[in-house]
């Protein structure tokens, strides 16, 4: 397990997510990594921490960890995300990032609180009203999403149950529909 970050108690939170972000840059151990990714995703639940974790670029960070082909960097890369985007200035800095198609990718995961992360995340980037982002809505998002409805898992189901009936509309349902559930073949269901 990585070690505490070596801070002093008196530098303040901005001190602290600092010494976390550059711990997360510098070291080589992946159990490490995936510590303070894991630290800085639950700083992302505190909307007093919003302001800090945009100054030191941690919605980058955590972009750019869903990449990752460690899962479980992945998986807390998403929860932060997701923590943070119910915040207005972080929901644009990632659609203008281009995180939308990174999030997407998450819904292929084999890993549940990814793909759960996920599910929610979009939902949180949807625009109320006409959309600007259509991507979020796009066929195979939604046949995706028609899958999951028909999951065992009933948190999948129920959130993708909320997606279809908040974030689509009733003509984008009706299209996947139309299409077929099985076409969004390379999206498989998350392992419970």
């Amino acid at each position: 397990m990585a070690q505490k970050p070596k801070v002093d108690p008196h530098v303040g939170r901005l001190g602290y997510l600092q010494a976390l972000v550059s711990e997360f840059q510098e070291t080589e151990s992946q159990d490490a990594k995936e510590q303070v990714l894991a630290n800085l995703a639950n700083f992302a639940y505190d909307p007093s921490n919003y302001q800090y974790l945009r100054q030191l670029q941690v919605l980058d960070l955590f972009l750019d960890s869903l990449s990752e082909e460690n899962e479980t960097l992945v998986e807390f890369a998403i929860g932060g995300l997701c923590n943070l985007c119910a915040d207005k200035a972080n929901k644009e800095h990632i659609l203008q990032a281009g995180g939308i198609p990174l999030i997407i990718n998450c819904l292929s995961s084999p890993n549940e609180e990814t793909v759960l992360s996920a599910v929610t995340t979009l939902m949180y980037l949807s625009p109320s009203g006409p959309g600007s982002h259509p991507e979020l809505t796009a066929l195979p998002v939604v046949q995706c999403m028609l899958r999951f409805s028909l999951s065992a898992n009933t948190r999948l189901r129920n959130l993708a149950q909320i997606f279809l009936e908040d974030v689509c509309s009733p003509s984008q349902v009706a299209e996947a529909h139309r299409w077929g559930v099985h076409s969004a073949l390379g999206i498989p269901l998350p392992k419970d």
